[in-house]
């Protein structure tokens, strides 16, 4: 019957509901016979109006999904008697994976990654009153990045988690990032970082270093590249100052991130024998699977 709508012409209308959509907490707890179990700190930023909340579940075991919910609960209110806590949450800021390091080179698509921990919880509400975890690339305060919905507490843990999200198509060059996240004590903080974008089509190099430099028997090369998660054929040629080859070392790199594995080095030449004490300098030489080269020069010195 069509009441309103005596013609059948499909008419529609509005009507009035209720969306649950402010997220106090998002976590992973281990299942063991069956039965797991959770807990958090809810934070400040809620409705003090005591109402209905939800609980959504899912699990999977490797073959199967379950999920449930349950709305049989009341939430709302305040705790006088709650803890003081006015620091904000322990941010590390990186650009797709752990290794990176401030100034590094990353891909036209990087990811920013944060690993966040405060002792009472990250707070994901906002509630739209300036509590939200945001991001702003290259000071662009107009396209502010909203994380909220990124971040992902460790398992069985409501004080450590991860924010993990793809930045995309960003053009060549250098570019700053920022990183604001608060606690649900609305404690706030707020990290940098600066990065340089180089396309992946071809190889690039940046900051190839040696570590200890100076050193007496053992040092190792490090390189950030722009080919993430794939092999590079490495060759380092380590000369005298005058120019004569004394080392070749040849190894193939397995690449997680964009800072490589590390290659060591014991300090002597192509015969085995100790090279003497100095400054040297040496080329890193890169080849990646599409057959594109890179290559960069450093010095390195050598003590008794």
């Amino acid at each position: 019957n069509y009441p309103e709508d005596p013609d059948h012409l499909g008419v529609s209308y509005s009507q009035a509901f209720q969306l649950q959509k402010n997220t106090l907490y998002k976590g992973k707890a281990s299942v063991v016979n069956g039965d797991f179990s959770f807990s958090f700190i809810v934070p400040k930023d809620i409705s003090f109006n005591y109402g209905k909340g939800k609980i959504s579940y899912y699990a999977y075991n490797g073959t199967t999904d379950a999920t449930g919910n349950n709305s049989n609960f009341i939430i709302g209110g305040n705790e006088t008697n709650a803890t003081t806590d006015v620091t904000g949450p322990n941010v590390n800021l990186f650009m797709n994976d752990d290794k990176f390091v401030f100034g590094g080179l990353t891909n036209d698509n990087p990811y920013l990654l944060a690993k966040v921990e405060d002792e009472n919880g990250v707070s994901t509400v906002g509630n739209g009153i300036g509590h939200d975890i945001v991001s702003v690339l290259d000071q662009n305060t107009e396209k502010t990045i909203l994380l909220n919905d990124y971040y992902q507490s460790d398992l069985d843990s409501y004080q450590k988690g991860v924010i993990r999200f793809q930045l995309k198509n960003l053009a060549e060059g250098s570019h700053t990032l920022n990183l604001k996240v608060w606690d649900v004590y609305n404690n706030s903080t707020l990290v940098n970082t600066e990065f340089i974008v180089a396309k992946s089509a071809s190889l690039a190099l940046e900051k190839v270093f040696n570590y200890p430099n100076p050193f007496t028997t053992h040092t190792s090369f490090y390189f950030q590249h722009n080919q993430c998660c794939t092999g590079i054929n490495v060759q380092i040629q380590i000369f005298t100052v005058s120019g004569k080859l004394v080392k070749t070392i040849e190894q193939f790199v397995r690449t997680e991130g964009f800072i490589s594995e590390s290659i060591a080095w014991d300090g002597l030449d192509d015969f085995g024998d100790k090279i003497g004490k100095g400054v040297y300098v040496y080329r890193l030489k890169a080849i990646d699977a599409n057959g594109s080269k890179a290559d960069k020069y450093e010095k390195l010195v050598i003590l008794n």
